[in-house]
């Protein structure tokens, strides 16, 4: 098939694919219907990005990062959100009298022909990916589906909505005969849809005096999306406990519970927690998509020096590797994106978690279960029994689970896991107070990662600006520069952000830090030394990402103030 060596000089050219891995799939496919593109896609050998920049070379077409395209809702509803799952091809809006479409498969002419056949105009087609193509399709159709839900509820009778404010309301009869079609149904539906559009990480359902207020947590920043009669609110609620496998008629104490849902063929995992409040029991809604990890060591910002270093602690065969920071600091996607770099056949990895956040194909992967003696530490156990080579343990919280990790360290497993600590540093002081013997620490420690997480600058706004001597002096730089501010656009909600970036500290532990550690040397004089070693700080990484135009001064300013 001529297609399939002209794509793979355009992988080759890319340099997204080693010739090694191109060119048994294109002899293979020899004599077939079969394309390289679509292997290497299901393979995860190349990212959807990169396949949409070669299939828009092969097509003599346009890339687009259509997410900085503010969509226009009347263009998305020329076709159905069927259409769009089918051939994954969507209008986004007009531009000079032109119909912009994107699509992530051109070879799919069927559903070219029938995108001319819907938009009676002149059309641009656009080469984007299909995550991203999903993304807009479900905004708009989510917000579709919660102004609907809303006139439905309007239309209930007085009756039927003080019928579902009752305790009656625990039935599920209370949602008509088709519970796909009632109105309370439709708008946990199209809360949740919209969640997952928005990248959320977090929804969050208020209830107050007159009103409902639905905000999404967005790249760690919280926003309003939308605000509904308080009327709603009791259905709502009801629906919510019910999928989520809380007691309904409880109303006076926190609960959790969790919802497993499939939504446009991805399993979610939605972790619910409750809380009484003055107007009623306010909810917030953990969003996991348990399928798709998609998080590669170079997505996470590490700078070239910081992956050498990271590359020396994944190569060693035994030892302890500690991941350190706040709660939401995007530890346990650092994790995963490990556990995933040393997941080979040769391999027997087995993690520990609470929760099972991402599930990860060829690991074994345990869910803590305190209901069933099920902890940590009688995991760890265990899995020393399983043979294991590499370890995974989801947070090291007590005295207990520390002893066997660092025990696991010393007698010939990789163990990989996260702290709660500020620093690099202060992760050697946190295992000695837990009870670990100094020279334990010393032996089994191989190195430390201390992260945070700062918003990236909206590519589609940012304003580049010359730094101020204030900003000179925070910067330690000696003359100007031309540094990048956050502006605002339909793009990024006009928060300036669009994404996060990973900033880090590491301290690799060779003989000399060891000889400090046995010396119960402290955390401040570890630092000094590490540093004039040549760690860089989390300000150092920071200060990199401002520089070039990355990310924002004043995230550099929120992690200057936090260490602090």
């Amino acid at each position: 098939m001529l297609i399939n060596q002209e794509l793979a000089a355009l992988y080759l050219k890319h340099k997204l694919v080693a010739k090694s891995q191109l060119n048994p799939l294109v002899e293979e496919f020899k004599g077939t219907n079969k394309r390289i593109d679509t292997e290497l896609l299901a393979q995860h050998i190349v990212t959807e990005e990169g396949n949409a920049v070669v299939l828009a070379e092969f097509f003599e077409m346009e890339y687009a990062d259509i997410s900085l395209i503010e969509p226009d809702s009347k263009c998305v509803h020329l076709v159905t959100p069927a259409f769009v799952r089918r051939h994954s091809i969507i209008p986004i809006t007009k531009q000079k009298g032109e119909l912009i479409v994107a699509i992530s498969n051109p070879f799919d002419y069927e559903g070219l022909r029938r995108i001319h056949s819907f938009a009676k105009g002149r059309i641009k087609v656009l080469v984007s990916t299909k995550t991203k193509i999903d993304n807009i399709a479900n905004l708009i159709f989510s917000k579709t589906l919660t102004a609907e839900a809303i006139t439905s509820f309007t239309e209930v009778s007085l009756e039927e909505k003080e019928k579902l404010k009752g305790a009656a309301a625990a039935s599920s009869d209370l949602y008509g005969g088709d519970i796909k079609s009632a109105p309370a149904v439709k708008l946990t539906d199209s809360i949740f849809r919209e969640g997952i559009a928005h990248r959320a990480s977090d929804i969050h359902i208020e209830p107050f005096e007159k009103n409902i207020r639905v905000r999404y947590r967005v790249d760690g920043a919280l926003y309003e999306a939308s605000t509904f009669d308080i009327e709603l609110y009791p259905a709502l609620l009801t629906r919510v406990k019910i999928m989520s496998g809380i007691n309904i008629a409880e109303k006076r104490i926190p609960q959790d519970g969790r919802i497993k849902q499939r939504i446009n063929d991805i399993e979610y995992d939605f972790r619910v927690s409750t809380l009484p409040t003055v107007y009623g029991e306010r909810i917030v809604i953990r969003i996991l998509d348990t399928e798709a990890f998609a998080f590669d060591r170079p997505q996470l910002g590490f700078l070239p020096v910081e992956n050498k270093m990271i590359d020396k602690m994944l190569q060693h065969p035994h030892g302890i590797i500690l991941l350190t920071g706040p709660t939401g600091c995007g530890k346990s996607t650092t994790l995963y994106s490990f556990i995933k770099e040393l997941n080979a056949q040769e391999r027997n990895i087995i993690t520990v978690e609470d929760p099972v956040e991402y599930t990860i194909h060829g690991v074994n992967q345990v869910q803590v279960n305190p209901k069933a003696n099920l902890t940590f530490a009688s995991a760890l156990r265990s899995i020393l029994r399983q043979d294991p080579n590499v370890i995974m343990i989801g947070e090291i919280r007590d005295e207990e689970t520390a002893q066997i990790a660092i025990r696991s360290a010393i007698t010939g497993h990789l163990v990989l896991s996260t702290l709660h600590t500020n620093d690099a540093p202060g992760s050697i002081t946190r295992l000695i107070d837990m009870g670990i013997e100094p020279y334990f620490v010393a032996d089994a420690v191989v190195g430390i990662v201390a992260q945070r997480l700062v918003r990236r600058l909206c590519k589609n706004c940012k304003v580049a600006v010359k730094t101020s001597e204030a900003e000179m002096k925070l910067l330690k730089l000696s003359k100007p520069h031309t540094i990048y501010k956050a502006k605002g656009c339909p793009a990024c909600h006009n928060t300036g952000y669009r994404g996060r970036l990973g900033v880090h500290e590491i301290l690799f532990i060779d003989e000399e830090i060891q000889e400090l550690i046995q010396k119960r040397t402290s955390t401040e004089e570890i630092r000094k030394f590490s540093v004039k070693k040549g760690m860089l700080s989390l300000y150092d990484t920071c200060r990199e990402g401002v520089l070039s135009g990355v990310t924002s001064l004043s995230e550099l300013a929120s992690i200057i103030y936090e260490a602090e």
